[in-house]
């Protein structure tokens, strides 16, 4: 089985869907539920993991919301580092396979713009989601069980890309 998955177009209606479920949850200080990542771009492969980014008021509130979206059966990952905010996963509870990896980072945090403008540069640039498709099965041929080994794989690219896109919407 490919790391890699061909375009779906329900992946946007589930994450609107799972955005939905998140802000009937009623989480204290929730501002936004954004889609990001390959999933969040129409016509790009991708691991079929939806990704998202909930932008909470504070630090505080995003913190106070990881009992509640444990309730709603997500896992607490290992916190990476402070920059990308407590990172969840919810898994299909017949096969166990990963169905959504989320980000909870306070509306101030850096890394929702770094994000944004990424997902952006790359629904708008035809040459720029070719190249990271490329990449990318580069490193899903490389790393084919995915997880970290895939994840750094890729960053160099990644975060060239996002910097140039942040560079731009300036």
């Amino acid at each position: 089985m490919s790391l890699l998955a061909a375009p779906d177009p329900s992946w946007p209606a589930r994450a609107q869907a799972e955005a939905a479920r998140w802000r009937g949850a009623g989480l204290s200080g929730l501002v936004t539920i954004h889609h990001i990542g390959s999933t969040a771009v129409p016509g790009l492969p991708a691991r079929p993991v939806l990704d998202l980014l909930a932008v909470f008021a504070d630090p505080e509130t995003c913190d106070a919301a990881r009992p509640v979206l444990c309730g709603l059966g997500y896992d607490r990952l290992q916190d990476r580092s402070p920059a990308e905010g407590h990172r969840l996963r919810l898994d299909d509870p017949e096969t166990g396979a990963m169905l959504i990896l989320a980000r909870c980072l306070p509306q101030a945090a850096p890394a929702i713009a770094r994000a944004l403008a990424f997902r952006d540069a790359l629904t708008r640039n035809a040459p720029l989601r070719a190249a990271y498709t490329a990449v990318r099965a580069r490193c899903a041929a490389r790393h084919p069980d995915g997880g970290d080994s895939y994840d750094r794989c890729k960053a160099h690219w990644i975060e060239k890309t996002e910097t140039r896109a942040l560079e731009k919407r300036t």
